[in-house]
């Protein structure tokens, strides 16, 4: 047999949403991946250890996705092998600490509107956290929310991003009506 590990690093003031109360979103992961957690919860490290690598892999995705911000409910999808987790880096798009709030502002909308609207079209989750905007969902929707908080962040108009992701949308449900 062998041994496979992994260590990462996450926010310090992610780590209790890691471990969860008592202990038990820590041991839910272990349990569904069959992997090992160890956290050191002062420096934000965990090291995931375990004979599978695709328990690994998985073990790996959903503590980054907590790591990032997201709910464990909703990082919990990534056991599903259809589910995929991107991350969109917001160094790429923002030179100074002043248009990286800015950015995130755009994408999250007036009270979450925008953020909850590209969720809404594409059946997706998104994070903004720290310097990033985080998704969940199925790869093709998960793909066109990612290029929507692209759009948004390269300087788009909100309303042209809605009806790209209306019209893809469509698109999306005429194809899955023809497939039938």
């Amino acid at each position: 047999m062998v041994e496979y590990s992994y260590e990462l690093k996450v926010p310090r003031n992610r780590v209790a949403v890691i471990i969860g109360k008592e202990g038990s979103v820590k041991k839910e992961i272990e349990e569904a991946t069959k992997t090992k957690l160890d956290i050191d919860s002062k420096e934000g490290d965990v090291f995931i250890s375990g004979e599978d690598a695709l328990g690994l892999y998985t073990a790996r995705e959903i503590i980054k996705a907590v790591g990032r911000g997201f709910n464990p409910e909703i990082a919990r999808l990534l056991l599903k092998p259809e589910y995929i987790f991107e991350v969109v880096d917001l160094n790429e798009f923002a030179k100074s600490k002043e248009s990286m709030l800015r950015l995130k502002g755009r994408v999250i909308g007036k009270e979450g509107k925008s953020r909850r609207l590209i969720e809404e079209l594409t059946e997706c989750s998104i994070s903004v956290f720290g310097k990033t905007i985080s998704v969940i969902g199925l790869p093709e929707s998960a793909s066109d929310a990612r290029r929507a908080v692209e759009s948004l962040l390269r300087g788009s108009t909100h309303a042209n991003v809605y009806k790209w992701l209306e019209k893809r949308r469509r698109e999306l449900k005429r194809r899955a009506v023809m497939e039938m």
